[in-house]
């Protein structure tokens, strides 16, 4: 799961975050709900993670309970891989 993490991280620093120090962004970063986030950047999320990792997200999937957190969003790849 570290794999993706770190994927899921230089992604969300490269398109998001440009600039930032990426110590700031933790597997606990708040993402929809600190704003890093809004509704079109958590669509091109769902785009890169169902490409990057060849998984299909359901539309409940695509929201705050399982896209807040790299956490939330590794855990939801790592459950979707294994199905």
């Amino acid at each position: 799961m570290d794999a993706i993490r770190k994927t899921i991280r230089d992604f969300l620093l490269l398109e998001f975050l440009p600039g930032e120090d990426p110590d700031e962004l933790t597997d606990q970063t708040p993402l929809i709900t600190g704003g890093v986030l809004d509704s079109i950047s958590t669509l091109r999320l769902v785009v890169f993670l169902e490409e990057q990792f060849q998984v299909s997200l359901e539309a409940h999937e695509a929201g705050v309970d399982h896209l807040d957190t790299v956490e939330q969003i590794a855990s939801l790849i790592t459950r979707k891989k294994a199905a």
